[in-house]
């Protein structure tokens, strides 16, 4: 922005006095504009952080090299709109084609106010159709009634239709001389190439902190309001790069307070926390104490704060420790300010480049959970007890190093695992456990070490037990990481007894409980069709089979295909620790066809039914289609005849045509 400019006053070359400006503002006036309108550049000068973008429009003007196209591309409130209206101005003011318009004539009044005949400003969200196009290029035809150039600013061009865009090619392309495109678009990559092709592109870039606070403190003082320190910093940080919503924001403020704004009124009005409640926050987690994060949680609640504005916030002050934790300049932060660069340097060196990481990620989940649920509050409550429970969570690639560095030998992993288990202390990692009890279990007597084997290694090949419980009683490990080694089968286990093999009420139960574990960790289809099995038991080499009933064929059917069946027995390897095959087969008894005549098909059979009729699959084939529903065939209406059941002819009636 021009030093000369700063004052940021109403500028009187647009036809309103400074009087009638300052008037303007006073609630009682029925033509009351707002901040952004009211203040909106007025020339090239006027344009605050687009200083690229106004050199080049100004020296093509200056230099005759003027396009029939442009395309203005950024965030929202950059300038696009308001930096197409200057050019129309240079374009069209009688003084012109100057890069000064002189903004008092009545062609550079009329565009300032939007409402001269030859610049068409057209939003592109609502006149997105090819006969809207059509319409234009009708009018496209008709010269200016007295300005220079018809210009037309299509804004959010990108919402058009494909239709529209291929109707505006030709006259993009090789306009009238007395026309200029100017198009406004937030998502350029939305408009086609061939729109892009035809245009000269200028990107808006956001705008800068400092120099939105410079241009929000020039308002005002011109509004002759009273600001504290910080007010504007919070204002212009909230925008992130947009000057109109620093504007709205800062008039929202101006209808809160309109002789003194204060930043406790800022924060309370913006649903905003403090930085000292964020901080407070951050060190009660950082303290491990989640009562008092909570605490003051709530109390920041309590003072009018959003919750998902919260986890925002504090995501924010997380990623402003990370950022000058790595030695960047104060401007890079997003909720602190330059001067707290330091302090937030500190912070970032207590916490650590890794748990400030995963808080991060632990933060940036919640928000993405609190946007789609009513019960927020339970969900940062949640995640301010995950951040304080950090440190109890293992570093999972000191636990892989203490495994691996186990001797290549040593065949009783599981025991000393479960031993740590039992023997953790508070506030000692598993890895440290493990060393600590890793000799210990290893100079047990075979004896003792005996019942303590991994359950997996003493389970029968054709059964699958879980290890005991004090209670006598047998559960699965929450945990299934480790493969013990395969250990020869014993002289007893050869030497069994044939009918010892067959399946018992046990096995079966465990067998079960294995099946029930194993459709729990499937994917949602998979696993409800995988529930529509009868029974489940083991069968001769460890095999696992998943029996279903004829009604059920079509489960049976999605369940073994070979993807599927990979990713069950995925699951199984997960739950056993060890490679299973399973076999998912149909129970023996009445066929499908007789099962079906019971009752109705079900609509999942009946669509497994129509995928197997070649005609149907070679259109699946060639149309890359899928049946989604089998209808009844329809009713044939019965055709009128001429004669009754009873007058009908009988076929005994002799032909007259025969001899």
């Amino acid at each position: 922005m021009s030093p000369r400019r700063a004052k940021a006053k109403p500028d009187v070359e647009t036809g309103a006095s400074q009087a009638e400006a300052e008037a303007a503002p006073r609630s009682g006036d029925p033509h009351y504009l707002v901040v952004a309108r009211r203040y909106r550049p007025q020339s090239f000068e006027d344009l605050v952080g687009q200083e690229h973008v106004a050199t080049a429009l100004s020296n093509a003007i200056r230099h005759g090299r003027v396009g029939h196209a442009y395309l203005f591309t950024g965030a929202r409130g950059v300038g696009k709109t308001s930096t197409a209206r200057i050019f129309a101005k240079a374009l069209n003011c009688v003084q012109g084609p100057t890069p000064e318009p002189c903004n008092r004539c009545e062609i550079c009044v009329g565009i300032a106010n939007g409402e001269d005949v030859d610049v068409l400003e057209i939003d592109g969200a609502s006149n997105r159709g090819i006969e809207e196009i059509r319409q234009l290029r009708q009018s496209i035809a008709v010269r200016p009634s007295r300005s220079r150039y018809k210009v037309y600013i299509i804004d959010e061009v990108h919402m058009l239709t494909k239709e529209a865009f291929n109707a505006l090619l030709k006259t993009l392309e090789e306009p009238p001389e007395h026309v200029k495109f100017i198009f406004c678009t937030t998502e350029p990559n939305k408009v086609p190439i061939t729109i892009l092709s035809r245009c000269q592109r200028f990107d808006f870039a956001g705008i800068r902190t400092p120099q939105i606070v410079d241009r929000l403190r020039a308002i005002a003082e011109s509004e002759h309001v009273t600001v504290d320190d910080g007010v504007l910093e919070l204002v212009a940080r909230k925008a992130a790069g947009s000057m109109r919503d620093a504007q709205s924001l800062l008039e929202q403020l101006l209808s809160f307070a309109a002789d003194r704004l204060t930043l406790e009124d800022a924060n309370r009005l913006l649903g905003l926390a403090g930085s000292d409640a964020v901080e407070a926050i951050v060190a009660a987690v950082a303290s491990r104490d989640a009562g008092a994060a909570i605490a003051e949680f709530h109390r920041v609640l309590a003072a009018g704060a959003d919750a998902a504005i919260l986890m925002e916030q504090l995501l924010a002050f997380y990623r402003d420790c990370l950022v000058a934790s790595l030695g960047c300049k104060g401007e890079l932060l997003l909720t602190l300010g330059p001067g707290q660069a330091q302090r937030a340097a500190e912070i970032g060196r207590t916490l650590g480049l890794h748990r400030l990481m995963a808080s991060m990620q632990i933060l940036d989940y919640a928000l993405g959970r609190m946007r789609v649920v009513t019960h927020d509050r339970i969900l940062a409550e949640l995640a301010l007890v995950r951040l304080v429970m950090l440190d109890e969570m293992e570093d999972l690639h000191q636990v892989l190093t203490e495994l691996k560095s186990q001797p290549a030998g040593n065949q009783r992993v599981s025991a000393p695992l479960s031993m740590a288990g039992s023997a953790l202390q508070p506030g000692e990692s598993l890895a440290r456990a493990l060393s600590r009890t890793g000799s210990g279990a290893g100079s047990q007597s075979a004896a003792d070490a005996g019942p303590r084997t991994s359950w997996l290694m003493e389970a029968d090949p054709g059964t699958v037990a879980p290890p005991p419980t004090p209670t006598g009683e047998r559960a699965f490990p929450s945990v299934s990481g480790v493969r013990p080694q395969q250990q020869a089968p014993s002289e007893d286990v050869a030497k069994a007894d044939p009918a010892a093999e067959e399946p018992k009420p046990a096995d079966a139960d465990r067998a079960m409980e294995v099946w029930t574990r194993v459709i729990e960790s499937l994917p949602v289809l998979l696993a409800e069709q995988a529930r529509q099995f009868d029974r489940v038991k083991w069968v001769e080499s460890g095999r696992l089979q998943v029996l279903f009933r004829p009604q059920t064929q079509f489960s049976q059917a999605f369940c073994n295909r070979p993807e599927n069946k990979a990713r069950i027995e995925a699951a199984v390897r997960r739950v056993l620790g060890r490679h299973t095959n399973v076999d998912l087969v149909l129970t023996e008894g009445s066929s499908p066809l007789e099962a079906r005549n019971d009752g109705p098909v079900p609509p999942q059979q009946q669509l497994f039914d129509i995928r197997q009729n070649p005609l149907v699959r070679k259109a699946i084939d060639v149309f890359g289609a899928e049946p989604i529903q089998v209808l009844p065939p329809a009713k044939q209406p019965q055709e009128p005849t001429l004669f009754s059941d009873d007058e009908a002819f009988s076929p005994d009636v002799p032909d007259p045509d025969e001899d």
